[in-house]
């Protein structure tokens, strides 16, 4: 049996581009005298569709794309995800069409609704009553994503008898994605006694990426081939070609989050219309980062930097943030914000006054950041540039960012990556050559909106701050459970209480790029206003 396997990168909601890509693939597997062609869960409408699937004329345009994907199919049986109505209900399916006919349809059984996923809401399962086909004198077995990963439907399989599973897939990046992957593959395959194809699509969609990672386990559980991870991927398995490995290495950790961030930031920006962005470049290690990744994802002459200095502001600060534009060949621009914080303190002065409220405070530091955000957005708005946010994961955890300052904009690159992951991708980033200054790396961290002002000052220690919040959002541990870690109760009373506190700022922040297991957003849920303290 020959199966071709296609890892592509549908759009959502773009079926026409969709199907151009399928019957691509179609096309060069006949030419092959393939067997089996086998597509991602969902690759007609791309994943999620979210609501789309419940307006009339998204599925209609669905119905009539899969019936022309279905005429088109030749000698080789064509395999792909695709919702379906039937009466009154949507089913997630897999469809197989061969000589421009359904020769049988697959309902996913398993429907996920955690994380990003919202199956539940849309869809029906399936009553598992055929799973296996015929397909060329092959006993071919389907299952779609979710369906693996579940041992009571594990067991129905293991009792049927297929010549190869088949395994469609929209399944999300996150770190050690992949290695989770195989090992469940790997554990079916010997479980069901028989080889496991395993299709999952690449690209960004809003905040979560498709890293691919298709791959191939033969019965005995070993690891027949593996697709390059974040690369449209397209391969010719022959299962009667014993012993062939072609395993594409795994990338470091590391490497997986660069590669994430640069697909999600070119898939966002590029699918939503535009081609160009800008940065605030405020010379610290959050701007270099974001810029770095922006470069790399759209290239330097679609990046524009913003330099915009205040009173505070050091001379270091902007002269990092000139060198990183050396490195990084980026126009750049300066817009000091002196003269129009000055404006806005003048307007209040009589006010504040009024009140009694003339002692500077955190009042007078968000007038700052607004200002920004105010001549960032205005860029944006006058040339149609996206403008990128620079926050990290730690500082939307606890609120160290201000709404409608450097919060502003349209996609936020870093929204899920701790400040000690910044530091670490950071210097994983000049492996190779210069792209972010040393001095952005090593020097302490402030937002410079008072005099000699350091992150330390309101936070502590991001080592201290990423161990507490990664156990208590990443592991899910109460107060408690983190203390008896060792850490300080008083430390982690207060870092929780502003991680709730923070939740209203949150829920008004862009998305951004999804590579941990519980990002801010759909992973992770919250109530703005609760009572719970633990």
């Amino acid at each position: 049996m020959k199966i071709w396997m296609a890892q592509i990168a549908p759009r959502v909601g773009d079926m026409q581009a969709n199907a151009s890509l399928m019957l691509d693939g179609m096309r060069q597997a006949e030419t092959l005298a393939c067997d089996v062609i086998v597509f991602p869960e969902l690759c007609i409408t791309g994943y999620p569709p979210e609501d789309l699937l419940n307006r009339p004329a998204f599925m209609d345009v669905v119905e009539q794309i899969t019936a022309m994907i279905i005429e088109s199919s030749r000698e080789a049986c064509v395999v792909f995800g695709a919702p379906r109505r039937m009466d009154g209900e949507m089913k997630n399916s897999a469809i197989l069409a061969q000589r421009g006919k359904i020769i049988g349809v697959y309902d996913k059984q398993c429907l996920p609704n955690y994380g990003v996923f919202d199956e539940q809401r849309y869809f029906t399962s399936g009553d598992g009553s055929q799973q296996v086909f015929e397909i060329n004198g092959y006993r071919v077995g389907v299952s779609i994503c979710e369906d693996l990963w579940h041992d009571h439907l594990a067991e129905k399989q293991a009792e049927l008898i297929c010549d190869v599973w088949l395994n469609l897939n929209a399944s999300p990046f996150h770190v050690g994605k992949q290695r989770q992957r195989e090992e469940l593959v790997i554990q079916r395959a010997k479980e069901f006694c028989a080889p496991i194809v395993y299709v999952n699509p690449v690209g960004g969609q809003d905040e979560i990426v498709f890293d691919g990672g298709s791959h191939a386990v033969d019965a005995q559980g070993n690891l027949l081939l593996r697709a390059p991870l974040f690369e449209s991927w397209r391969h010719v398995l022959d299962m009667q070609e014993v012993g062939r490995v072609d395993v594409a290495g795994l990338p470091e950790p590391i490497e997986q989050i660069r590669q994430a961030l640069v697909m999600g930031v070119r898939d966002y920006v590029r699918r939503n219309g535009c081609s160009q962005v800008v940065i605030g470049l405020s010379g610290g290690i959050d701007s270099a980062l974001t810029a770095a990744i922006a470069v790399e994802a759209l290239g330097p002459e679609n990046v524009l930097g913003v330099l915009l200095p205040s009173e505070f502001s050091s001379d270091h600060s902007i002269s990092d943030a000139e060198l990183l534009a050396e490195y990084l060949r980026l126009e750049t621009i300066t817009l000091p914000i002196s003269a129009g914080v000055q404006a806005i303190e003048t307007t209040l002065a009589d006010t504040f006054a009024a009140w009694d409220k003339t002692e500077a405070d955190v009042t007078e530091e968000n007038i700052q950041a607004r200002i920004r955000g105010v001549l960032l957005m205005a860029i944006s708005n006058k040339t149609g540039r996206m403008l990128l946010t620079t926050g990290n994961k730690s500082e939307m955890a606890v609120g160290y960012a201000t709404l409608y300052g450097d919060m502003a904009g349209g996609f936020a690159v870093l929204k899920d990556v701790y400040k000690t992951e910044v530091f670490a991708l950071s210097r994983w980033m000049n492996r190779d050559k210069d792209m972010i200054p040393e001095n952005s790396i090593r020097k302490p961290p402030s937002a410079e909106l008072r005099p000699d002002q350091k992150d330390s000052d309101s936070l502590p220690d991001y080592d201290v701050l990423d161990s507490i919040l990664k156990a208590h959002i990443e592991e899910r541990l109460g107060v408690e459970k983190i203390i008896e870690r060792g850490y300080d109760r008083t430390e982690v009373e207060r870092v929780v209480r502003m991680l709730q506190l923070a939740e209203y700022k949150r829920r008004q922040a862009p998305p951004g790029v999804k590579i941990t297991e519980r990002a801010f957003g759909r992973d992770r849920r919250y109530p703005i206003t609760h009572g719970f303290r633990g």
